[in-house]
This record gives C-alpha cells, structure tokens and sequence, in this order.
C-alpha cells in the first residue's frame, strides 16, 4: 500500500548529509534495516508535477534493492578467510568488504528517504524555482548508489545467477552520466520566472496564463494556495541566505495574487493551527514568567531591552515604532533600542509548551523575513493584489464575497508593513468602515481586525485617527459589537492607536472609549479581557487620563477582577494610584486587604507591583493607609518573605513597606504622612532569614 504524504511530517531544517550515521547492529541485523529501508521507499508513490521520473527511479531502484536484501538475507553464508583458522580458514555470516558496503547503503537508503520526503512536503513553487538543485542531488545520490554496488563483493556473497543479474540491472539503470532535468519542468519554471518580470515591471499577468501554470503545479483552490504559502512561509526558515529569502517573500507574493484573482477571498479554516493553538491556550494557565508585560500573551521571541526587562519581540518593537523610548514596565528612558534575544527563556517557553501540546511558533521568521530588503517584484504583487481586493470589495453587494474579500485584507494587513502601506494608500479605510456595523458577525470581525493590523503602521495610525467615521465605528464595536472577539480587536485598537501621545489623550477623553474597555474588562472572556486591559494600562500611562478613568471606575473594575487576573490587575492599580494623586489612593483605600493577599499569594510580578502599589499609597494617603497596612495579619513575615525571595524592585519596595511600618509602630507619623523615607536598596546576594 502507498503511503501518504501525512506520513512525512513537515521539517523545520534538513539534516545536512554529514548527519547520516549508519546503526550500530549485528550483521544480519543490519541487513534486516536495510531491507526494511528499501521497502518503506519503494512503498511511497512518485511526484505526480515535478520531479515525475526523478522520484519514480529512486522508487524503482530500491524495489529492486529490496528484493536484493531479501534474496542474500535469506541464505546462511560461509567463506574463506586466510587470516583466520578458529574454524579451519572459514568464518560464518558476512564479509567485512560486504558489510561495510552495507554501512554504506544504510546511508545513501537513508538520504534518499529524506530527499523524497523533502520534494513531497516542500513547497511546488521553491522546488520549482530550485529544480536543477534537486536534480542533482537525485543525480549524486544515484552516482553513489551505483558505485558501492561496483564494489559491493557478490562472489564472496556467492550469489546465485538470478541475484547477479538483478544486482547487473540495478548498477546499469545508475549508470546515468547528468542529472536529468524533465523539459517541461524547464519550461514551467521559465514561464513563472517571465511573469515574475512582468510584474516587476507592473504589468498585470495574464489570467489564462497564470491559470495555466497554478493548474500545472497542482495548485488548483484557495485552500491548496493557502497550504503554499505556509510552506513558502517555513521555506525561509531553512534559509541563510538573504537572497533566498528574498526570492521566497516575492513568491508568497506572486502565489496570494494568483490565488485571489483566479479563487477569490477566502475564510478562515476552523482547524487551522492558529485556531487549534488558541483553543490550546485557552484551556491553559501560562506561567507569568512566559507572558509579556505588554500584550499579556505567551512570548514566542523574548527579547531584553536596556533596563533588563523581557519583552515579545512584536509588542516591544510596536512600542518603539509608536513613539516611545521608555520601558513599559518600569518607566525609565531606555539608553538604547537594541533588543538582545533571551534564548534560554525562549528555549524555557518551548519546553512548557512542548510539554502541554500547544504549538510553538516563534515569530522569528517573521521578523527575518520582514527584515529582508523587500524586491521590487514582491510590492508590485502585493499592490496588485490590493488593488484587485479593494475593485472587488466596492463592487461587492453580496454579504459572503465582502466577507471573503475582507478577510484577505485582513491576512494581507497582517504580513508586513509594505501591505499595511498599500491597504491604506488603496482607501480601503472607508470601505470598512461600512462593514463595521455590519449584522454578519464574521464579516464585523474581520472589518475590525483589518484596522487593528492596518494600525501597526505609524502612518495609519494618523489614517484611522482622520478619516470620517473608522474611529467611531471602531468604538461602537468596542461597546457593541456581534461577537467577544470584535469587542476584543477593537480594544487592542484602542491600545495600538493609544500608543500616540497626543492620540492617548483624545482618546482618554471620549467616555464612550472608557467605558467600553471597562465593560469589556467586567464580562468579557479571558482573551478578550486582557485586550480591554492592555489598552486601560496604557491609556493610563497618561497622568491626565488617569482622572478620567478613575471617573469611569477602573478601581472598581479592578476589585472585580483581581480573584481571577490578580498580575494585570494589580499591574493596572500601580500605574494608577502613581498617576492619579490622592484621589486614586482613596479609591483605592478598600482594596488594602485584596493588595496584601496578592503580595502573599501571588506571582513574583504581581507581588512586586502589589508592593509598589502598597508604596505609592502609604506614601499619598498617610498614616491612616499605614495603619490599615499593618492591621493585616502576618503583613510583615510576608514583606520579610519578599526582600528575602523575590526580585529585586519587589525587594526593594518590600524593604519600603517594612520601613513604613517600623516607623508607623514606632509613633513617627509626622515622616509617614510627608513621605520622608525613600527605597532602601538590597544587595540582590544577601539571605535574610525569615523571623520565626
């Protein structure tokens, strides 16, 4: 029986030959491997495009070579050797020549495995685009083949007439001089590289043309052109060569034209990885450690800024193209934006979510690939493509073709930074905007997520801000919309366009905003809380915004879901009673019980804001604050607790807190109340050792 393609999962890298190593096993034992190799390939069904009469002799020849193995695994074998008289000058099993040709074939059997498994899962347009490589490589390993089957011993093997000329017929159908490259292959790969050209030059392919070679290559839907750029999309991992990835990014490219103009939009796959990974995490508590400060998800690319702190690649690098120079986390300039991998947490992350089956991608390769200096063939492809989508949108008066047409905006929008330019220069803002208000929730959702990745872009930001209704309608789906993921996109909007100074206090100021995001941080799912409390912390980075959030009841919202997400509560509460002067600490006087549980109880970065936040208040409201602090049983074993284990700010807030109450205890309230005390640093090296 054939085995099929799902046989052979998908690589990240291809072992290099040198990789290969033959086993270490008995003779026979060795040969029954072989026998077993030989037949797993001759078991797979050739290419049916490219590579046709390649994969079909590698096939062919190790059919043959199983029945090889089978005939000489099948006889007991005896031979003379001078050298050794133990048995009268004969030894039982196989030559030492024999076996180790046997090695040897272990290898090239091995090899050839890989190299059909790399044609089945690879991607048809690189494979097309590389033809002439893997033809050479089918060329070599064919070559070696034929050359250990010279050397191979058969008359000590003693094999009978029938073997001989099996084993005669394999070394001839090897004896090819050159790789053999299939004329039509040639051919298809010249017109592909001719429509490449043509669309440097911005002239628009011609359909029936493009149809014909998607229809030659097998890429027949927009399902089997979807799979093709995921594969185009891993091919550059593989890649060192910037070149390479160049040439990739222009294929992704022309391949999502193709697959628009000649398929039309598509929706969403409900098993795709994405959709299977997210309903994974969901199901999932994720280590604090593992989350980013930031956007409150799983880091896939952690990365160390200047002050020390670990970020995800995507949402510090959004932070600094929003403007900023500071860290989120701590506050402090940042003496550079350089950004140092953390590679042992990385490799930390990978491990847990190995662990709990959740797919790891990194978002490396999409950093790499974006880095690369975009050809001028992969923009002119992504602005026909827009073009195309955008004609087709406002032509559009059926709910399901919008729907699929905005989707690939959507995708579009979330590639890089070149289609967020085109999307926006296409005047696709005001399409949406029509759709926002749309009672098709998939269609809603995927209006609004286009803006939300149209608005990773500095210069759409201004766009979204300016053009007549997007913001508006941006906000009725934060406050009313279909579905908990619109709500949630929309909130992660308000948190991208917030990351304009000038755009975070306009939108501070619209209640509706406020309210919105607090709503959705009350009732909504998990992942859509989060987003409405990614943008709350950011909007009250702004001292000025702080009033008007307090006046919506963020204190309030946050004593509601501090039980069930203390860390983004707690982390909200800090930035809030810093900014927002005496009448955030009195909001926030009732929650002095819930904050000092959280410092016993909770993660060691919920513990250091509690910390902090317990500071700001001991400070601002006095020592009614302290003395409410120090009601709280076993308060000070647990600070004594902090400065002795956690990091090392919550040290050092815990050592103010300890501070604040020995001087409260001690009647010397006049110095409580002016804040006349100031962070005690800690050696990060001492033990303290907990009071019994």
């Amino acid at each position: 029986m054939a085995v099929s393609p799902e046989s052979f999962p998908p690589r990240k890298r291809r072992p290099s030959a040198n990789c290969f190593v033959a086993p270490n096993l008995s003779d026979r034992n060795l040969l029954k491997s072989l026998l077993l190799l030989s037949s797993e390939i001759s078991t797979l069904r050739p290419l049916l495009f490219l590579l046709k009469r390649n994969t079909s002799s590698i096939i062919r020849k190790s059919k043959l070579l199983s029945v090889l193995f089978e005939e000489i695994l099948g006889r007991d074998f005896t031979y003379s050797n001078d050298s050794n008289t133990s048995r009268g000058g004969h030894v039982t099993g196989f030559p030492p020549s024999a076996v180790l040709c046997f090695d040897e074939l272990y290898i090239v059997l091995q090899r050839m495995k890989t190299l059909l498994e790399d044609c089945r899962n690879c991607s048809k347009m690189w494979l097309l685009m590389q033809i002439d490589v893997f033809c050479n490589v089918f060329h070599e390993l064919t070559l070696e083949l034929s050359t250990l089957l010279d050397i191979l011993p058969s008359k000590k093997l003693k094999l009978n007439d029938d073997v001989q000329e099996l084993l005669i017929l394999i070394t001839k159908q090897c004896s090819e001089k050159l790789a053999y490259v299939d004329p039509k292959d040639r051919d298809l790969r010249s017109q592909v590289v001719e429509m490449l050209d043509r669309i440097e030059r911005e002239i628009v392919p011609d359909q029936c043309k493009l149809a014909e070679i998607f229809e030659k290559l097998t890429l027949r839907d927009s399902t089997s052109c979807r799979d093709e750029i995921e594969l185009l999309e891993e091919e550059i991992q593989s890649q060192t060569d910037e070149k390479a990835k160049s040439d990739i990014i222009a294929l992704i490219g022309f391949v999502r034209y193709a697959k628009c103009v000649l398929y039309g939009g598509s929706t969403p796959r409900t098993n795709s990885r994405r959709r299977r990974a997210a309903a994974a995490m969901a199901d999932v508590n994720v280590p604090a450690d593992f989350r980013c400060p930031i956007s409150l998800d799983l880091m896939r690319d952690p990365v160390v800024v200047s002050t020390g702190q670990t970020y995800d690649r995507s949402s510090i690098t959004l932070w600094f193209e929003s403007g900023h120079t500071t860290c989120p986390k701590t506050g402090q300039t940042l003496t550079h934006t350089d950004l140092i991998p953390n590679s042992a947490l990385k490799n930390l992350i990978a491990m847990w979510c190995r662990e709990q089956k959740i797919p790891f991608e990194s978002t490396e390769m999409n950093v790499k690939s974006n880095g690369v200096v975009t050809n001028k063939t992969a923009l002119e492809a992504t602005r026909m493509t827009v073009s195309f989508l955008v004609n087709k949108l406002k032509a559009s008066q059926v709910v399901e073709s919008a729907n699929r047409l905005v989707h690939e905006l959507r995708v579009l929008a979330k590639t890089d930074s070149d289609s967020r330019a085109c999307i926006a220069e296409a005047a696709a803002l005001p399409l949406m905007v029509k759709l926002l208000g749309s009672e098709h929730p998939s269609l809603q959702v995927n209006a609004v997520t286009t803006i939300l990745n149209l608005s990773i872009l500095e210069a759409n930001k201004m766009r979204i801000m300016e053009t007549d209704g997007v913001l508006n309608g941006v906000i009725d789906v934060l406050r009313s919309g279909a579905t908990w993921e619109a709500k949630g996109n929309a909130a992660a909007t308000i948190f991208s366009l917030s990351g304009v100074p000038a755009y975070k206090k306009r939108l501070a100021r619209k209640t509706r905003v406020v309210k919105g995001l607090m709503d959705l941080a009350r009732e909504g799912p998990t992942n859509s809380k989060r987003d409405a409390l990614v943008a709350i912390l950011n909007l009250a980075g702004d001292r000025d915004a702080v009033g008007k959030l307090i006046e919506g009841g963020v204190v309030e919202m946050v004593a509601e879901i501090m039980d069930g997400l203390p860390e983004e509560a707690v982390t909200i509460l800090e930035v809030v009673v810093k900014k927002g002067g005496l009448v955030a600490v009195a909001a926030a006087y009732p929650l002095m019980k819930k904050l000092a549980i959280v410092l016993r109880d909770g993660t060691d970065r919920a513990r250091e804001s509690a910390a902090a936040t317990l500071v700001n208040m001991c400070r601002k409201g006095g020592s009614e604050m302290v003395a409410e602090l120090a009601g709280v049983q076993g308060i000070e074993r647990v600070i004594w607790e902090i400065m002795g284990m956690g990091t090392g700010r919550g040290r050092r807030k815990a050592a103010t807190l300890l501070r604040v109450l020995r001087r409260w205890a001690a009647g010397l309230d006049a110095e409580v109340a002016s804040g006349a005390y100031s962070d005690v640093n800690m050696n990060t090296s001492t033990r303290i050792v907990l009071p019994g």
